[in-house]
């Protein structure tokens, strides 16, 4: 038997399968999907088979035999498997990196396997039982070398034995300590040996024969029983118990947000979506859903009633939030609803835990997922449905190779289940409005709040006007009024900016000069917290300069707003605010999300301060107030979306105002009042919007009227990339066809990031049969040869910004 293996080598030549010898004691155990280690070369590498044949193409006498089989069971499901081949396409990536994509990071580590003795009354083999010799534990190389292996597979399926696999970084399965209680004739001879003067050995026999032939963690028997672990190894040692280690999951927690109760009866709307989304399971068909409602309109108690059909009919469910902070409420609201059958998974988990929730659901053990973008890889094997909540935001791309696209891979996992898919968004993408406006998308509408709740009264706040009437604070006089309002009345507040850290720049008064990273053409940023200017691009630090570089002037200062100097004008305006920070800084350590916003939901803060992660999803009844510090941030990009951007976090941020009993306000500062994004967000109306962001978009030659390929060059030497660039943007006109549009090369927005020069060609077509052929084969001359120059290319195929 031949298998065909992908090794974990990410290099051109190398990206396809290699066949190598299945053993012959191994052919009746070894499957597709497994890991195996093989020689390459001079080494031995990981690889994944992907298929298993009778016969090889090439010389059979110089095929070399898989050396080592990691896996039993398979890791990778054949449905993942078809689906990594899909991607590396689709994406244009290594096979070797869909893979893995699809796997914990731990799973990628090195590895040591144990076969762990259960019930050793199965074990009927003579000869397996004198490899085992009474140990518990046993290395999987021994039992491997002596050519055990069909016997392993069989003793896993009967549950004599289980595989424990050891990681060799931080990453190995959790054990915990258990004591197992003997029975009370045996305590009973125990406590005839006790001396008199050990009377606290005497106690804690008292406490185990009321829990005779229990097994019991240590942690839980020392502090009900009060005793110290000395006294216990004593008594252990004298034969009144025997203790083990057994494994037990990390369990990420899930913060118990003070939340909104469950709705006791559907809005008709929402009855509607729920059976329009029903029908479709019930059919078996793979129908994409766009779920479209207002903010405050109950999407997800829409997602909540799909799911427990799912979950009544034996199936599993994948729910995905586009941001970690979002990520703690969500997770809270599913566990309440459907228990311990929920995992969660996102970047914020350790190691471990990504490990740990990984192997509960490859084992069945849970039906629902709560995750970022990777979690649409869970490895369920009967999938029922797929939600993507808030389905607009950028962060559901992945910037490295593989560069998928999570809505993408949901929808061609959907086909292969027949299941449905729904896309959740108050401000759908343009992209899936269109396709829903086509029926490419069934379109469900939400239109009014869950509690018929008015939204919220927006009032727009035109800055030039304050800054003409004298008034320079981040604050106008109508925000500045309605805080204190809200204050007094112990109502909450959110304020909202674009932003992180103190200032965007520092600046001289006197020449100008503007003081830059030295490795990017970038300005840095201040920090007021470690008094350092850092670049958010390459990490580059240095202290903040007391005069200018240039011209050594002291009138040097700082431009621009921060999350960082919000907090401390705050301080001086409300010195009585209670005011928590949330932005990127604040939020480095594991489980300070959580701990915010629980903060937050038990009202000890009156103010939430924060950059994008608070703009969308969260719900606490008492936010009566919303302001904008400066909605002009991501209006003025030099991106095609950068409208549709600023509308759609306008309009999430708005609500999160007033959600319950109390009304709620929004203030928007801005410099831009008249602009149509700012002027529709007030009114929180999507359809004109997406009708004039259409008619733009149409004229000008973007997404959804053209498809669009970023091609990215960079290099340490400015005219060697520009060079590339030029011969790579040669090749693509000389090989797709006069439709396509080609715009550059031209210098990146940000034209060098770490000491690269970086140059990019954008691609705009409607129709392109040749594209994916074509960016092949530009690769493959990349890869082969302007690479060993040391140029970097990338591709992204339907990038989210094109910087």
């Amino acid at each position: 038997m031949i298998a065909e293996v992908i090794v974990d080598v990410a290099a051109y030549p190398i990206d396809r399968p290699f066949d190598y010898l299945v053993p012959p004691n191994w052919e009746s155990v070894i499957e597709p999907g497994s890991r195996v280690k093989v020689p390459f070369g001079p080494r031995k590498v990981l690889g994944y088979i992907t298929g298993l044949k009778a016969d090889s193409d090439l010389d059979m006498t110089k095929l070399k035999p898989i050396d080592e089989l990691i896996d039993l069971e398979p890791v990778i499901s054949k449905e993942l498997l078809h689906l990594s081949k899909w991607l590396a396409n689709e994406t244009l990536s290594y096979e070797i990196d869909a893979l893995q994509v699809m796997l914990p990071a731990a799973m990628r580590a090195k590895y040591e396997k144990f076969i762990v003795v259960q019930r050793e009354e199965l074990i009927d083999n003579e000869n397996f039982v004198k490899l085992i010799a009474g140990r518990k534990r046993v290395p999987m190389k021994e039992a491997v070398a002596a050519g055990f292996v069909n016997l392993l597979k069989k003793y896993v399926e009967q549950g004599a034995i289980v595989v424990d696999t050891v990681v060799r970084q931080q990453t190995s399965l959790k054990k915990e300590r258990v004591i197992q209680i003997a029975d009370a004739d045996t305590l009973r001879e125990v406590q005839k040996t006790i001396h008199a003067n050990a009377r606290k050995q005497a106690e804690l026999l008292v406490w185990m024969m009321d829990h005779a032939g229990e097994s019991v963690r240590a942690k839980d028997l020392l502090e009900q029983s009060g005793i110290q672990p000395a006294v216990l190894k004593a008594v252990i040692e004298k034969g009144a118990a025997t203790e083990k280690l057994e494994e037990v999951y990390r369990e990420p927690t899930a913060p118990q947000l003070k939340d909104t109760p469950i709705p006791l009866s559907l809005t008709e709307e929402q009855r509607h979506a729920v059976e329009a989304v029903t029908d479709s399971m019930d059919k078996g068909q793979a129908e994409t859903f766009l779920l479209h409602g207002v903010t405050g309109s109950g999407k997800t108690e829409v997602y909540l009633q799909a799911i427990k059909r799912v979950l009544e009919k034996g199936q599993e469910a994948i729910v995905l939030v586009p941001e970690i902070s979002l990520t703690p409420q969500m997770t809270s609201r599913f566990i309440e609803r459907f228990g311990s059958l929920v995992a969660v998974m996102h970047s914020g988990l350790s190691a471990g835990e990504k490990y740990d929730e990984w192997r509960k659901i490859s084992r069945g053990e849970v039906k629902v997922v709560v995750g970022a973008r990777s979690a649409i890889f869970a490895p369920f094997e009967n999938l029922g449905i797929i939600i993507l909540d808030e389905e607009h935001e950028s962060s559901y791309k992945q910037e490295e190779p593989p560069r998928y696209h999570a809505r993408d891979v949901a929808i061609k996992r959907a086909e292969y289940y027949g299941c449905p898919v729904i896309l959740g968004s108050a401000t759908p993408s343009l992209e899936s409005y269109a396709r829903a406006s086509k029926r490419v998308y069934t379109l469900l509408t939400l239109s009014h709040r869950a509690k018929q709740q008015a939204m919220p009264a927006v009032t727009v706040v035109d800055m030039r006007e304050e800054l003409k009437s004298g008034n320079r604070s981040m604050f106008s006089v109508p925000l500045a009024e309605a805080i204190g309002q809200r204050i007094q009345r112990r109502e909450q507040i959110v304020l909202f900016l674009n932003k992180r850290g103190f200032s965007s720049f520092v600046l001289c008064r006197d020449c100008g000069t503007v003081v830059e990273c030295p490795n990017c053409d970038i300005s840095l940023t201040y920090h007021r917290a470690y008094e350092q200017l850092k670049c958010h691009y390459c990490g580059h630090e240095e202290p903040v300069p007391l005069q200018c570089p240039q011209c050594e002037s002291e009138h040097i200062r700082f431009f621009g707003t921060g999350t960082q100097k919000a907090e401390e004008e705050i301080a001086k305006l409300f010195p009585e605010a209670r005011v928590l920070r949330m932005d990127v800084d604040t939020t480095r350590q594991k489980g300070s999300h959580e701990r915010l916003l629980r903060q937050f939901s038990e009202g000890k803060a009156d103010i939430l301060l924060g950059t994008q992660m608070i703009a969308k999803g969260l719900d606490f009844p008492r936010i009566t107030l919303v302001g904008v510090l400066a909605a002009d941030t991501t209006l003025h990009l030099a991106d095609f979306r950068a409208a549709e951007k600023t509308f759609q976090l306008m309009t999430q941020v708005s609500g999160r105002a007033g959600r319950h009993e109390l009304p709620g306000e929004v203030f928007i500062q801005t410099y831009s009042p008249e602009h149509y994004a700012i002027e529709l967000a007030k009114s929180q109306n999507y359809e004109p919007f997406y009708q004039l962001e259409m008619a733009a978009r149409k004229q000008y030659g973007y997404p959804p009227f053209y498809f669009i390929t970023l091609v990215q060059f960079s290099h340490e030497d400015v005219l060697k990339v520009a060079d590339f660039a030029e011969k790579g943007a040669r090749f693509l006109r000389d090989n797709l066809s006069p439709e396509t549009v080609m715009i550059g090369p031209t210098a990146a927005a940000i034209s060098r990031v770490n000491n690269r020069y970086r140059y990019q060609c954008l691609i705009k077509y409607k129709k392109e049969p040749k594209l994916i052929e074509t960016l092949q084969q530009l690769i493959r001359y990349y890869r082969t040869d302007w690479i060993k120059s040391g140029l970097t290319m990338t591709v992204d195929v339907e990038p989210t910004s094109i910087f």
